[in-house]
Parts: C-alpha cells; sequence; structure tokens
C-alpha cells in the first residue's frame, strides 16, 4: 500500500455523482447526502466504524456498507466509484479507503462539496451560527412543510416527527445546515443565508476569535446578489455582519427582541420584532410582530416606506427563549423563499422538536419519585448549557410542582474544556444539582493533568456537584440525586447520550424500592479551589 495520503479534489464541479462511496457514511452529514443520492438514482457504497440505525435504514433504502475500513470496500457495488466522499475533521487521510482512491486516481471530495453539488439549481437556504442551526434549519424545513411546500433537506439532526435527517423533494427550495466548525460552509452559495448567532468556538481549528469571526463574513460575502441575510440583531457580532451586508446592498431581514436598544443603522433591519411571550406547560406561546412589505414597496432590494405590520402568535413547543428566537429565523426564511408568513408560524407550531435537542426520554408514573423525568440534549458550548438550563427551570417553574434541575454533563473536547472552563462552571451552576464525567476527547489527544476537575473545581458553592470519572457508575450517581418532579438532563456532544434511558431505569428502580449505590465524589466548590490554583 502506498504511504500517500489522499487529496482533495480541487475542482468539485467536474465530479461525476453516478457512483459514491462515502467514508463514514453513518454519521449525522454523511447519511443525509447519502439518502439524498439514493432518492436521485445514484449507486451508494460507503462504510463506517460500526453497525448503526442509520447504516441499517441506508442498506433497507440500497446502499452496500462495510462495518470498518479497507481498501477493498470501494467495490462493494462490483465497480469502482466515480467519487469517494469524506470529512477529515472525523476521518484522517491515512485511512485505507481514502489511499485507495488515490491510488486508482478517483477523486476524493470533502461531504460540504458533494452537497454544494446536490443543491445545484435550488433556491439554497444555508442556516449558520455559533448555536442554534440545527433547531433552526429544522424549524425551516417543518415551517415550509406547513405553508404547502415540499424542500430537499439536509440536517445534522433528526427531525422526531419525520424520523429522518434528509429529504429529496419535488420543490425548488433546498434548505441545509451550513457547518462553519472546519470553515466547510465556505463551499457554499446561499440564495437566502441565516445566522443565528456569533461567538468563540472551535478555536483548536482557527486559532483565535478573530479567524473564527472572519468565516462568518467570509460566508456572508457568499450570499448571491440578489439574495438575502436573515440575522439575529440580539447578537452582537450578528448584528455587525447584518449592517456590512446591508451597505453592500443585500437584503437583510433582522429579528429580536423588542425590549433592545440598538444603533439606529441595526435598528433600520429589524423586520420581526418578538414582542411577547408566555411559557407553558406544553411549550412557549409567542408574539412576533413582523413587518411585510408591500409589493410596491420593494425597490433595489430595499424595504421603503409602504409597508403593513402583521401579527403572528403560535407556540413553540421546545422549551427555551432560544428555540423562540430560532423559530423566528425560520419563519423569516421561509418568507424570504416565497411563502406566507402566517402559514409558516402555523407550520412552526407543528414542529416536534430534533433528536437530541431537549429530546424527551420518559418519566416516573407513579411513585415516591412521581413526575421526575428524563431529558437529552447535544449542548457542548457554554451559552449553549445555559441556554437548555435556563429552558429546563422555565419549564419546571410552569409546571409548579417543585422539581429540580438535574444535570448531566459530559465536556466535549479537552480544547473546549480548558478554554471555556470557567464560563461551563457558571452555566452548570444553574442547575440545583449537578453531575459532571470526565472529557470526552473525541479527535483529541488526552491532555496530561487535564481532567473535568477545573469545571467542577469553579463551580457555585450553592450547587450540588458530583465528579463522577467512572461513566458506567453516573447513573446510579444521578438517580440518587433526583426527587419527585425534578427534571434530570444529560448534556454533551459526545457518549453521554446512552446514558439518558439508564438513568430513567435508575430512577424506575429507585421508586420501586430498589437500593440503588450513589457513585461519584462529592465536592465543596470553595475547598478545592486552591487545587486549581496551584
Amino acid at each position: 500500500m502506498s504511504e500517500q495520503h489522499a487529496e482533495l479534489n480541487t475542482d468539485p464541479d467536474t465530479v461525476d455523482l453516478s457512483r459514491v462511496h462515502l467514508v463514514g457514511i453513518g454519521g449525522a452529514g454523511m447519511s443525509g447526502v447519502a439518502r439524498i443520492l439514493l432518492a436521485r438514482g445514484a449507486k451508494v457504497s460507503g462504510s463506517d466504524v460500526k453497525d448503526s440505525r442509520p447504516v441499517r435504514a441506508l442498506r433497507s433504502m440500497g446502499a452496500e456498507i462495510a462495518v470498518g475500513h479497507k481498501a477493498e470496500n470501494l467495490q462493494l457495488t462490483g465497480s469502482l466509484p466515480t467519487v469517494v466522499v469524506t470529512s477529515f475533521a472525523a476521518i484522517p487521510k491515512e485511512n485505507p479507503e481514502l489511499q485507495a482512491a488515490s491510488e486508482h486516481g478517483i477523486p476524493v471530495i470533502r461531504r460540504s462539496d458533494l452537497l454544494a453539488e446536490l443543491m445545484e439549481g435550488y433556491t439554497q437556504v444555508l442556516i449558520a451560527g455559533t448555536h442554534g442551526k440545527t433547531s433552526t434549519t429544522s424549524m425551516a424545513v417543518t415551517a415550509l412543510q406547513g405553508a404547502g411546500a415540499d424542500p430537499s433537506f439536509a440536517i445534522g439532526g433528526q427531525l422526531n416527527r419525520a424520523g429522518t435527517n434528509a429529504h429529496h423533494g419535488s420543490g425548488d427550495i433546498f434548505v441545509a445546515e451550513a457547518d462553519e466548525s472546519d470553515a466547510s460552509l465556505l463551499r457554499y452559495r446561499p440564495s437566502i443565508a441565516v445566522v443565528t448567532n456569533i461567538e468563540p468556538d472551535h478555536l483548536d481549528y482557527f486559532g483565535s476569535p478573530e479567524n473564527y469571526f472572519q468565516v462568518f463574513q467570509d460566508f456572508a460575502e457568499l450570499i448571491e446578489n440578489d439574495g438575502v441575510l436573515v440575522a439575529c440583531l440580539d447578537d452582537k457580532h450578528t448584528a455587525d455582519l447584518a449592517v456590512a451586508c446591508a451597505r453592500r446592498g443585500i437584503t437583510v431581514l433582522g429579528y429580536g427582541t423588542s425590549s433592545q436598544t440598538r444603533a439606529p443603522e441595526v435598528a433600520d433591519l429589524l423586520v420581526a420584532e418578538v414582542t411577547g411571550t408566555q411559557v407553558l406547560a406544553a411549550g412557549t406561546r409567542v408574539w412576533v410582530q413582523v413587518r411585510v412589505p408591500d409589493a410596491v414597496a420593494l425597490q433595489n432590494n430595499q424595504f421603503v416606506a409602504a409597508q403593513r405590520d402583521i401579527v403572528l402568535d403560535y407556540l413553540v413547543q421546545t422549551p427555551g427563549y432560544h428555540m423562540v428566537l430560532n423559530s423566528v429565523a425560520a419563519v423569516l426564511a421561509g418568507a424570504a423563499a416565497g411563502a406566507d408568513p402566517q402559514k409558516l408560524a402555523e407550520g412552526v407550531a407543528s414542529f416536534a422538536g430534533v433528536r437530541r435537542r431537549f429530546e424527551y426520554h420518559g418519566d416516573v408514573s407513579s411513585g415516591a419519585l412521581h413526575g421526575a423525568k428524563v431529558y437529552d440534549d447535544y449542548a457542548h458550548h457554554p451559552t449553549e448549557v445555559m441556554a437548555v438550563l435556563t429552558a429546563a427551570r422555565e419549564q419546571v417553574l410552569a409546571e409548579a410542582n417543585g422539581g429540580k434541575v438535574i444535570a448531566c454533563f459530559q465536556p466535549h473536547l479537552y480544547s473546549r474544556t480548558k478554554e471555556f472552563y470557567q464560563e461551563f462552571a457558571q452555566a452548570l451552576s444553574l442547575a440545583d444539582a449537578c453531575v459532571v464525567l470526565d472529557i470526552f476527547g473525541a479527535r483529541e489527544t488526552p491532555v496530561e493533568g487535564l481532567t473535568s476537575r477545573i469545571i467542577t473545581n469553579a463551580m457555585e458553592e450553592s450547587v450540588t456537584v458530583r465528579y463522577e470519572p467512572d461513566m458506567a457508575a453516573a447513573p446510579a450517581t444521578v438517580a440518587s440525586l433526583a426527587g419527585p418532579h425534578d427534571l434530570v438532563l444529560t448534556m454533551g456532544a459526545g457518549s453521554v447520550t446512552v446514558l439518558a434511558p439508564e438513568i430513567l431505569q435508575h430512577l424506575r428502580l429507585v421508586n420501586a424500592g430498589e437500593a440503588v449505590e450513589p457513585h461519584g465524589e462529592e465536592l465543596k466548590p470553595h475547598a478545592v479551589e486552591d487545587q486549581a490554583g496551584r
């Protein structure tokens, strides 16, 4: 086997997509584009490190998939592929299938290049931002479907109601999540771009906050000349981006909260304003005032004086104010694509969530722990953790049963933990009790001496904190902290998601009177802060 590494194809527009091989086909992003390829009649093969639900679903659709990576996997369908697709963030260049592709002269492209090719000819709605991409993309799809459209879509998570993360629709709209973590969003040419928020993340890749901010500026430069930017004006960096786009002549549809104070240049871009919310047990009722241009009011891609206001009144089933803002972005994106705002809002009201976004796993129906419930969320950045825990507390307060919020958090990446440990500690302190697992390193090499203690050491004294390095013991540790009507929430981008059903099982065991031995080291933050300082 040659020692050369696979090189990316520099001109993906020339690639033949009739026979495609995807390395890491079971991943959230890769499985989605595989679904679309199959729906379009392509021959698809792939490989992944394990069998999984997405892998089995793709097999049932006609894909040939091997478990494990081997050079011979390229010929699973009996012939070599015309192109090999990968994500170098997850698959090393030394992968034998990528090396074999190089030896055979087969082009190797990124998943983002493939998605860009699949979106050619469509009105492209690309959702970007540090947080909320998957939820906003999913809401935009659901809103458009509610308004009678049949968009194609590719999402980084599975829609709960549809049971899929991708679809080849009959309409002329394609909605997709634009991931910035490795700058792959720069592969797209959006007709309509949504930016939910911008704050530093993925600094292991970008090196500095300035480089991270720049990738969004570069993304905005790619918006078509007659395109639209939908931007949250509550976020400073996104508002700055919106102003820059407006100066360039791009139509900007800004959204945000009525209580915000904004500079005149930013305030002029506000098209949708959240004027009120009411937290209910079933979700959040939302009132949004939307400035709608009359036909004669759209001149040179700018809204002018002639306009009318409409008020949208709808329910967002998924808890949290961040979800309210995401829903407004979804409505505006759909409106920019030509759909009716009222029908879009009705569509959003039917949105039943996305897998691993405040996903409900079950509750204890009776007994001493009656009403205790378990949720799971992908939150892995301090801002996301804070938003999700705030939503959890709002839900507990709305139920008015005296429940507590109990968090089980697994930090993701050593670099992110080291960079944001104080912010994580502050966010997790919103919980009444917290079990912190050790760091899920993913693609990173462990850092000697760096553990989740760096977070627990910095947490507030008022929070019951347990550091639990033994993941197998975590369900019992969490269950030992729970009481009736408590909301238990597992959070993180790693393996913590498998604990949600196990925690629910342990809660039911405790409720049935079976002894469950608690684990974990109960920490007194004020007593261990000195250790962090040494």
